[in-house]
């Protein structure tokens, strides 16, 4: 099994082409949906928040008030820095968790939607293959305005404050340019997953595992030969 980070910029239509990946039977694993589920109450990145950074960042019911966080890491580094030392070792951990299970069952690939993939760089390191779902600016600005109601100006500053998608599509091992008709950029879906599904990157993780397997069941036997009379 292989990973594929997968990432694109504000209404570039990212949502849609994982849809299409999870039609097509693929494992998707969603890093924002663990980003959100690691600082739950009762989890441990939750208590190191609080003992970082107080108990005003809470919410009334004990979940961690997001925005309120946001506020006191804005432009502070060191405590964006701090956030991220107690939060990535915990979504890193629930992904070998997430993968792993798909690993079990069969899967060749495994799909990570990641947002800041490319900003972050710290699981660059994991995928193999990366994806970008791209659109031209012109095309991008249009949709976000239509999509989220947005005057020209408080469209085009949330496009800013994201690495541009030329960047990241320069960046990237595959494209997919979502900036003309829906049919089309599906059909790029359909054909990366059938390329994806044909790639024998697979085998190395396989094939170690079941060496490993047969190493133990080999071992065992030797032991158990041994203890018998």
């Amino acid at each position: 099994m292989f990973l594929v980070g997968l990432t694109g910029g504000i209404a570039s239509g990212k949502s849609s082409v994982i849809q299409v990946f999870q039609q097509l039977g693929c494992a998707v694993i969603d890093v924002d949906v663990i980003a959100r589920h690691v600082v739950q109450p009762g989890r441990p990145a939750h208590r190191r928040i609080v003992e970082a950074f107080g108990t005003e960042v809470l919410l009334d019911n004990g979940d961690i008030n997001r925005k309120a966080l946001g506020d006191l890491i804005f432009n502070q580094p060191d405590r964006r820095q701090l956030l991220n030392a107690i939060t990535h070792p915990e979504i890193r951990k629930e992904m070998v968790k997430e993968a792993f299970k798909y690993f079990l069952r069969g899967y060749r690939y495994v799909i990570l939607d990641i947002p800041l993939l490319f900003e972050t760089k710290k699981l660059l390191k994991y995928m193999k293959h990366t994806v970008v779902v791209y659109c031209d600016r012109d095309t991008q600005l249009v949709r976000l305005m239509r999509r989220n109601s947005l005057n020209r100006e408080d469209a085009e500053a949330r496009i800013n404050a994201q690495l541009p998608l030329a960047d990241k599509a320069r960046l990237a091992r595959h494209v997919l340019d979502n900036s003309g008709e829906w049919s089309v950029t599906k059909r790029q879906v359909v054909l990366l997953h059938a390329e994806l599904e044909r790639s024998l990157e697979y085998l190395p993780l396989r094939l170690g595992v079941l060496a490993a397997l047969a190493g133990i069941v080999s071992l065992l036997y030797l032991l158990t030969r041994c203890l018998l009379p």
